[in-house]
């Protein structure tokens, strides 16, 4: 045998013994506690859904999945602790379009998406809403549109950070509807729906999934959603497509990553796990409630529907201009 082959012999069985080794690890993993993080605040869609999947994790693979909100600086500062620690499956990333959004509006943070991480699956999607506070004489979307019009950079809209959904579906709308309407970010969902209810900024674009109640208590106005058809959630309530803004779609999903490097036979394995739980018919129809639809993706598939969602966001920040520092 000469050198080339004992080379490719001994480099062909190495390989088999890693992927024997991933295949073990990934039967008995996990055999100590998990941690999800969610580098967003308490309370909002992340946070929320990412605690239904962590206990159902917990049951049915028998250990505890436990769910740390690591909020600040637009999702960067969880994502970037769980870039840096070890791929063994033991930390995971609760992750948004707040992600595949930064990849251009940031580009100078300490990790690339699709670099420094691997795809495991993805969790729901759903809507937003548009609200106003009570006191915007604006009744529907055309008269807040030509309301926001006639007083350009006095009337101000809230988000849970730059890169966000909600900052994006509110720039979107400002690029599509020609208004000059004032960023107001905040550090977490819940705060900034709060600033509107309070009557201490005049709107934003939330999920459909947490300021619905708000919206039934009368707390807030909304004008529109932010699908491709209504809400079954908010019936009444038109899209914002079909109320004045044509071909405009926003939405917020959510998933799972883990750091690069994480043996795929346990990427599989959670993305097997991950699905049979978004797939229940009890989750599925308490979702559907709430106006979530769940996320049947492969890590192959959610890896492509993230690489599609980074080249839309993309565009839309080129299109609109926006930069971190115009906040």
């Amino acid at each position: 045998m000469t050198a080339r082959l004992r080379a490719a012999a001994l480099a062909l069985t190495l390989a088999s013994s890693f992927t024997s080794l991933d295949a073990a690890s990934a039967q008995d993993y996990p055999v100590r506690p998990v941690k999800i993080v969610v580098p967003f605040g308490a309370g909002g869609p992340a946070d929320v859904y990412s605690r239904v999947l962590a206990q159902h994790l917990s049951e049915a693979l028998k250990q505890p999945f436990v769910v740390e909100d690591r909020p600040g600086a637009g999702s960067i500062i969880g994502t970037d602790a769980v870039a840096k620690s070890p791929p063994d499956g033991y930390t995971l990333l609760a992750m948004s379009n707040t992600h595949t959004t930064n990849e251009s509006l940031v580009p100078n943070k300490p990790f690339q998406l699709m670099r420094d991480f691997v795809p495991v699956a993805g969790i729901n999607y759903s809507d937003l809403v548009m609200v106003v506070h009570p006191a915007v004489p604006a009744k529907n979307l055309a008269e807040f549109i030509a309301y926001a019009k006639s007083k350009p950079g006095e009337l101000n809209y809230a988000s849970s950070g730059t890169g966000t959904p909600y900052h994006m579906a509110g720039e979107l709308f400002k690029a599509m509807t020609g208004t000059n309407i004032v960023h107001v970010p905040h550090k977490a969902s819940g705060e900034a729906r709060n600033s509107v209810i309070g009557g201490h900024v005049q709107m934003m674009f939330d999920a459909i999934t947490t300021m619905a109640p708000n919206v039934q208590a009368g707390q807030v106005r909304a004008l529109g959603t932010t699908g491709d058809k209504r809400s079954t959630v908010l019936p009444d309530v038109p899209t914002v497509a079909e109320a004045g803004v044509p071909g405009y779609e926003a939405t917020i999903w959510l998933g799972i990553m883990a750091p690069k490097g994480t043996p795929q036979a346990i990427v599989d394995k959670l993305n097997a796990e991950i699905r049979k739980v978004v797939n229940a018919p009890a989750v599925k129809e308490t979702w559907a409630k709430q106006g979530a639809v769940p996320m049947n993706m492969t890590p192959a598939e959610f890896g492509a529907y993230l690489e599609k969602d980074i080249v839309k966001w993309a565009n839309v920040v080129k299109t609109a201009n926006i930069k971190v520092d115009s906040q």
